[in-house]
């Protein structure tokens, strides 16, 4: 148990031999997080891949974070608050590896009256009692007693974005594929076509006005060289073009450039088309939320405003299917709404109801669906037991299937700033993936948007249950 006050030992009570000590365990966090704050990133510290090659065959602690232990014996105990560090000699002995326990532990040697200097004796050792760290201190010892409050820290929570890693790698081992940005007329669309190509992602086809795409690209700083680019007349056309090549297969997938969504989308779902199929089209949002251990799809956010009960099956499925792309083989489905219970009041209760008896009769293939679940126990173990819900998908949710478009819009956007979540984009549902793009997108969710696209090309959609 930490101590609540902090109690120092002025020069006057500090005798030759004294001694005090720290234990710590050093995990990959401390590491990555002393990484952060020192701007030390050194490979050694942080990539197994490179380590593996580096003398010691695997990432080691950062040689001054163990010689931080002796500053945190120095400041909170041997001598404590007020005490003045000047200076430090260190030899590192051994690494300190992930997992070590290191004992800091200082001895006083020799004290000068004269100034209150005192000399220290500083070495860690690991958990096996090697030495890994020696050498000597020299501090001011405090004159005054001092007894304080220890102030209460703040948590820490690594913001890691890594749940998008393996798909983009799994994107990138598949067959290669052609995509049309459609009336990429601005910078942002531009550089996203040009990202896109360079991470080997899409191999873009440009689609627009030649004039206002080349202005966009000049504007942008980025070279045109080497892209294929198709001009048309307007934004109008360029839906149009692009819908033409993805039913001949001149194209696989359509990616949203500087045009409205509802202009591309109404060339997609036009009865002559012919990229309709037999389900509804709907959007997936694809969550990387640091504060959750898996990716996690929400869907619809930005297509079916008040769906149907068929629609949702629709929807539901989209989702499946494309987390089976992802290697997901049972996706976990909850179906939310804002209570556990079935509630005639509350039409959401009674759709989720619905499509959980669904999936249990293979109108829903491919999954695990259970419903309705209220936010916090589709996403929380804890919540979950403490409310008795018994689920084969509470906690643990792949897709979270929301009651409409204003819910589902609202719940990702606070995923987004309230969570540090980063969300890929893309409507599934027609006979090509559609990618959809933001100016507010950082370059992950774009990368991951058009990883999306590539694994869910070739995906079939028969109507639900057939």
């Amino acid at each position: 148990m930490i101590d609540v006050f902090l109690e120092n030992r002025t020069y006057d009570q500090i005798k030759v031999g004294d001694t005090a000590s720290l234990e710590r365990a050093v995990t990959e966090n401390d590491i990555e997080l002393f990484a952060l704050v020192s701007g030390d990133v050194n490979p050694a510290h942080l990539d197994a891949e490179f380590a593996a090659k580096d003398i010691f065959g695997k990432p080691v602690a950062h040689g001054m974070w163990t010689a931080s232990l002796i500053s945190a014996v120095l400041g909170t105990t041997l001598p404590g608050p007020g005490c003045i560090y000047l200076g430090q000699t260190i030899a590192f002995t051994k690494p300190v590896f992930p997992g070590d326990t290191v004992t800091a532990t200082v001895t006083v040697l020799e004290k000068q009256d004269k100034k209150r200097l005192v000399r220290l004796e500083t070495v860690c050792t690991n958990q096996d009692g090697e030495t890994v760290l020696k050498g000597e201190a020299t501090v001011i010892a405090p004159k005054d007693s001092v007894r304080v409050k220890r102030k209460h820290m703040p948590g820490i929570r690594l913001r890691r974005h890594d749940r998008y890693d393996a798909f983009i790698e799994r994107a990138k081992a598949s067959p290669t594929v052609q995509a049309a940005i459609v009336h990429p007329c601005s910078p942002i669309a531009i550089q996203g076509a040009v990202e896109v190509r360079d991470e080997d992602l899409l191999e873009p086809v440009l689609i627009g006005p030649r004039a206002k795409i080349e202005a966009a690209a000049e504007e942008a700083g980025v070279s045109l060289d080497g892209f294929n680019i198709i001009d048309t007349e307007h934004s109008h056309a360029a839906a149009a073009k692009a819908v033409e090549m993805a039913v001949s297969g001149d194209v696989s997938v359509l990616v949203k450039g500087s045009l409205h969504t509802d202009e591309l989308l109404g060339a997609v779902i036009a009865r002559d088309s012919g990229l309709r199929t037999e389900r509804r089209i709907s959007h997936v949002y694809a969550m990387d939320i640091p504060a959750y251990e898996k990716p996690l799809i929400v869907t619809d956010a930005a297509v079916n405003i008040l769906p149907s009960l068929d629609q949702k099956r629709d929807i539901c499925q989209n989702a499946v299917d494309l987390m089976h792309q992802l290697g997901v083989e049972e996706p976990l489905v909850a179906v939310l709404a804002a209570v556990e219970t079935v509630n005639a009041d509350m039409p959401a209760t009674l759709d989720a109801a619905a499509l959980t008896v669904m999936a249990a009769r293979g109108q829903i293939s491919g999954a695990r669906v259970d419903g309705p679940l209220a936010y916090d126990n589709a996403i929380s173990m804890a919540a979950a037991k403490t409310k008795g819900i018994v689920s084969p998908v509470a906690g643990q949710a792949d897709i979270l299937l929301v009651p409409d478009l204003e819910a589902g819009n609202m719940l990702a956007k606070q995923l987004i700033y309230f969570a540090d979540a980063i969300a890929a984009g893309l409507i599934l549902g027609a006979r090509v993936p559609i990618v959809l793009t933001s100016r507010a997108d950082p370059l992950t969710a774009r990368m991951a948007s058009a990883a999306l696209a590539r694994l869910s090309v070739g995906m079939t959609y028969t109507k639900s249950g057939s």
